[in-house]
């Protein structure tokens, strides 16, 4: 209730604690996360970041979840506008299965992924075809892909939800036909809340490691992401990579939670 957040009010002991309680938590997240940023000198980080593996990890990230991002996004619109709009047999058992992925870890996506396109006939019949996505740099995009949607699809659907009907029932009294008033009535007003999932999918691919590791592998210099940049490092004992690996995925979180906020006005 707004009243609460009126400056002229009393304090009570409830106000104190609650704040206390938000305070003395963000404190302790903004400190262990404030301490990768002080364990290593700037020159370190600096010439971690100049390696041939930190610049090979960084745009085969970049190039992987630029195309992942790409994807998820054309197929999540239309897959939010159904399940906003339209009522039909078996939508709500659809809303549960798109949200699973949200619910267990990605090591089980993974694993799912990797029987898939390992095991079952679809592994085999694409490698007939010359396509390979066990252990290559498909499957991070693949992996990827699958990691992402589910976060797009909440966003989104949460999106086209706050956009009354009245506006699409107006476009369509006017002779204009579902793609028409889609396309020109209904994106346009969500174009705020597109942004933000688009960035927000960029973040979730690029940070994207069990799925990634099960089923493309953590090759290094060959399926090597920023996530598994860290990992390796972290095995091989070398601190100075995975905290600059670890750096620049706290830097990409933080852009994109900013944008988020900025965009969808807080509304986590």
């Amino acid at each position: 209730m707004q009243f609460l957040k009126y400056p002229g009010m009393k304090y009570s002991w409830f106000r104190k604690l609650t704040v206390g309680i938000a305070l003395f938590f963000t404190f302790l997240l903004f400190l262990s996360i404030g301490t990768l940023f002080f364990v290593l000198s700037p020159s370190e980080i600096f010439s971690a970041l100049l390696s041939e593996e930190m610049l090979y990890s960084m745009k085969l990230s970049v190039l992987t979840s630029s195309i992942s991002t790409f994807s998820v996004m054309c197929c999540s619109i239309p897959t939010a506008y159904a399940l906003s709009r339209f009522s039909f047999s078996g939508k709500s058992i659809i809303k549960t299965v798109l949200g699973l992925p949200m619910a267990f870890p990605e090591l089980v996506m993974g694993l799912a992924l990797l029987l898939l396109f390992g095991q079952s006939f679809l592994g085999p019949a694409l490698e007939a075809v010359g396509i390979k996505v066990t252990f290559s740099k498909l499957g991070i995009i693949i992996a990827q892909f699958f990691v992402a949607f589910p976060y797009a699809i909440r966003i989104i659907y949460s999106t086209f939800e706050d956009i009354s009907p009245r506006y699409e029932l107006v476009s369509r009294s006017f002779g204009y036909g579902e793609f028409e008033t889609f396309r020109h009535v209904t994106l346009p007003m969500a174009k705020s809340g597109l942004f933000a999932s688009g960035v927000i999918t960029f973040a979730r691919c690029i940070g994207a490691f069990g799925a990634v590791l099960v089923l493309a592998g953590g090759s290094y210099m060959y399926t090597e992401v920023l996530p598994v940049t860290l990992y390796l490092n972290i095995s091989y004992g070398n601190l100075e990579m995975a905290i600059t690996s670890g750096i620049l995925l706290m830097g990409i979180a933080f852009l994109a939670i900013l944008s988020f906020e900025r965009f969808e006005g807080g509304r986590l």
